[in-house]
C-alpha cells in the first residue's frame, strides 16, 4: 500500500516518492556521506526529503495560482551566492530553489522588498571594512584597506543588504504556505520538530 507522507492542500504525498528520491540520492557520488538506511539519522534524511518535496508542491500550486511561469526566473546563484545566503534562507528552500519555477515565485513574492538608507548608512556605521579593498601599489604590494566613505560603497551595501531580505522575506512567506497547506503524517514530521523522537536537538 502506497500510504501517504504528507498531504498538500488535501493531495496526498505517497511514501513511494520519498522512496524514488532517496533512492536517487544513493544512487549519486554523495551516498557515502549518507547516513544509514533505518538509522536515526537515516530516517531524518526521510523528514528532510519530505520537506522538500511538499515544498516543491507547494512551490507548484502557488505559481499556478499566481499564473507564472520559469520563462524569466534569475539564475540560481544570483538568488543563493554562496553558503551563507543558503544557510540564511534554509536547506529546504535553497534545494527547492534549484528549480526555475521556484526562482521565479521568489521573484515574485520578494518584488517589493527594499531596503532604506538608513538601513544603509547604519550597516556601514557596523561595517565600515566590510566593502573596503586593498589597492595595489608599487611593484603590486598591496597597501593595507582603508574604511571607505559611504557614498562609495552604499550600492553594494544596498545590494547586500536588499538579497538577504529578500531571502529572509521569501523564506517566511514560504514557512507560511507550508503551514496553510501542508499536514504531515506521523513519521514524517519536520526534522527539526522536537517532538519527534529522532531529534537529537535537545536544551
Amino acid at each position: 500500500m502506497n500510504r501517504a507522507v504528507a498531504t498538500v492542500g488535501g493531495v496526498p504525498v505517497p511514501i513511494g516518492e520519498v522512496d524514488a528520491r532517496e533512492a536517487e540520492l544513493r544512487a549519486t557520488p554523495l551516498a557515502a556521506a549518507l547516513p544509514l538506511a533505518g538509522t536515526s539519522e537515516g530516517r531524518q534524511l526521510r523528514r528532510w526529503l519530505t520537506q522538500l518535496l511538499v515544498t516543491e508542491r507547494v512551490v507548484a500550486a502557488e505559481a499556478e495560482a499566481l499564473g507564472l511561469t520559469s520563462a524569466a526566473a534569475p539564475a540560481e546563484d544570483e538568488l543563493l551566492p554562496d553558503l551563507t545566503a543558503r544557510l540564511e534562507i534554509g536547506s529546504v528552500a535553497a534545494a527547492a530553489l534549484a528549480d526555475p519555477l521556484a526562482r521565479a515565485l521568489f521573484s515574485y513574492v520578494t518584488a517589493e522588498v527594499d531596503v532604506s538608507d538608513a538601513d544603509v548608512a547604519a550597516y556601514h556605521r557596523r561595517n565600515p571594512m566590510r566593502f573596503a579593498t586593498s589597492p595595489r601599489g608599487h611593484q603590486g604590494w598591496r597597501r593595507p584597506a582603508v574604511a571607505p566613505a559611504l557614498d562609495q560603497v552604499a550600492p553594494a551595501i544596498a545590494d547586500h543588504l536588499r538579497a538577504a531580505a529578500r531571502r529572509r522575506a521569501f523564506r517566511l512567506w514560504l514557512d507560511a504556505r507550508r503551514a496553510a497547506l501542508v499536514d504531515l503524517a506521523p513519521g514524517y514530521e519536520h526534522p527539526g520538530d522536537p517532538r519527534q523522537p529522532d531529534n537529537t536537538h535537545k536544551h
